[in-house]
Formats: C-alpha cells, sequence, structure tokens
C-alpha cells in the first residue's frame, strides 16, 4: 500500500483513545469531516475564565492582522482552557478570520479587533447565556479609551516593553470610532506617522482588545453586572432618542456606534 493508505490503516488500527488524540489537532478535524467535530449555525461552546494576560500574549504574538490575532488569541486559549469544550475550540479553523485585517483585506472599514469580537461572541455561551450582548461593550471600549494599553506592566507581559517598539508606537489614541481608517488615521496624525507605520501600534492594540475582552468575558462569568461600563456618549444617546428603528422621526437609524465622527450634529 502506498504512504496514504498506510496512515488511513493506522489510524483505523489505533483505537478511540488514539483517535481522540488526533481529533484534537485542528488539521485532522478540518479535513476529515467524517471522523471530526463541525461548528452548526446556533451552537454555542461553553467559555471558561482565562488569564487576560496569558490570551493578549496569544494575540500579540499570532501576528497575521488585527482580526486573526484577537479570534486566534482568544480560541487558542480556550483550546488550552479547562472549558469542557476545549476539544471543540481546538477544531475551530481560526486562519478564517485572517481576511479581517485592515479593515477587511485592507478595505479600512469595519475594525478586524471589533470583527473578531463579533466572531467570537457569536459562539460563546457564558454560563449557558450567549455572550452577545457584551458586544458592544466592546465596541464602547474600542471607541471611546485610548489605546492601545502603554503601561509597562501589560507591555512586559506581552512581551513588546522596549524602547524600539515604544517609538513605532508612540502616544495611545483614541479611534472614537469601530472604523479602522479613523482609528488609523488620528493615530498617525497624533504621531506624524502613516498608515504604512501601524505594524507594532496594531500588534498591541489587538493585544490590548484581547486583554479587554477577556476581562469583560470573565465579569460576566462571575455574575458582574455591566450594564453600566461603557455606555453610550452623550451624542449617541441624543441621536437614538429621536432616529431610533422603532421611531418614526425619519431617517431611522440603525446603529450603536458613534455619530458625530462620521456626520456631524445638527
Amino acid at each position: 500500500m502506498d504512504r496514504r493508505q498506510a496512515i488511513t490503516k493506522i489510524i483505523g488500527l489505533t483505537g478511540a483513545g488514539a483517535g481522540a488524540l488526533m481529533l484534537h489537532q485542528p488539521v485532522f478535524a478540518v479535513t476529515n469531516s467524517d471522523a471530526g467535530w463541525q461548528l452548526a449555525i446556533g451552537e454555542r461552546l461553553a467559555y471558561a475564565k482565562l488569564d487576560p494576560m496569558t490570551a493578549a500574549k496569544n494575540a500579540y504574538l499570532a501576528g497575521n492582522g488585527c482580526m486573526y490575532q484577537v479570534f486566534h488569541g482568544i480560541i487558542n486559549t480556550l483550546a488550552q482552557s479547562d472549558s469542557i469544550d476545549a476539544d471543540k475550540f481546538a477544531q475551530i479553523p481560526t486562519a478564517l478570520a485572517h481576511y479581517g485585517y485592515a479593515g477587511i483585506l485592507g478595505e479600512g472599514s469595519v475594525c478586524g479587533n471589533v470583527n473578531a469580537t463579533g466572531m467570537l461572541f457569536n459562539l460563546l455561551s457564558i454560563n449557558g447565556a450567549a455572550a452577545n450582548p457584551l458586544l458592544t461593550k466592546v465596541l464602547r471600549f474600542y471607541e471611546q479609551e485610548t489605546l492601545p494599553f502603554r503601561d509597562d506592566t501589560f507591555l512586559s507581559g506581552i512581551g513588546a516593553n522596549t524602547e524600539e517598539k515604544k517609538a513605532k508606537v508612540g502616544k495611545a489614541t483614541q479611534a472614537n470610532s469601530v472604523l479602522c481608517h479613523s482609528s488609523i488615521t488620528n493615530w498617525a496624525r497624533e504621531n506624524n506617522k502613516t498608515a504604512a507605520d501601524k505594524g507594532e501600534r496594531c500588534s498591541e492594540l489587538s493585544a490590548s482588545v484581547t486583554y479587554k475582552i477577556v476581562e469583560f468575558l470573565n465579569l460576566a462569568m462571575d455574575g458582574e453586572d455591566l450594564s453600566t461600563v461603557y455606555p453610550f456618549t452623550s451624542t449617541v444617546s441624543d441621536c437614538k432618542s429621536c432616529h431610533g428603528k422603532a421611531d418614526s422621526f425619519g431617517p431611522s437609524v440603525m446603529t450603536n456606534m458613534e455619530c458625530d465622527t462620521c456626520h456631524g450634529g445638527h
């Protein structure tokens, strides 16, 4: 028999124990749909509390763009956690998230950090409940917070506490939007840099967002009330009071994102 037939024969003879070990590896799960598990629409996997710094470092070291860093960083950490679904997390092909770099294939639209958060929360359950309601907290954090984190403890934790890397990032800035181009433009303007200089800054930004996502998830796991954390700004609240999708005052608006960044008040 040829090499492929031999491998197939060996897998068949090794029994359930060895088969389970093989299926723990993503490459087998993705290529062998007959034996592997596949995520179904609407299916959710159980979140287990993680160390935010471990997940942030995993995201930072992952590279390959912001969406992949956040999604892979957390999924990979969950695969090594005590979640009852750890084996399933290990089979998720995180490479699918690579498309979200630089605002979706370089288009500068929705930032990959928040795109990854939606992709992640769509498949997580927290104490049996959907993680979706936490998405707005992460997005408001992304809009309102000064990022990436610049404290030495965080930078040391992810392995970025060097003078060279600090110089590449410069000052942290506020995005005031969930859009990639707004975030990068504000940062570039403040630091007298161009979009071509964004590499280290965006990697540290993804690590910062990953850290905060895990903090939020852990708090939710502990049953903490997050309703008052990162609320809408007064501008958004004022706009939604008249332009909500349920109101007759037109034009109707279906969004929670910051308004004045692009549209201005009236």
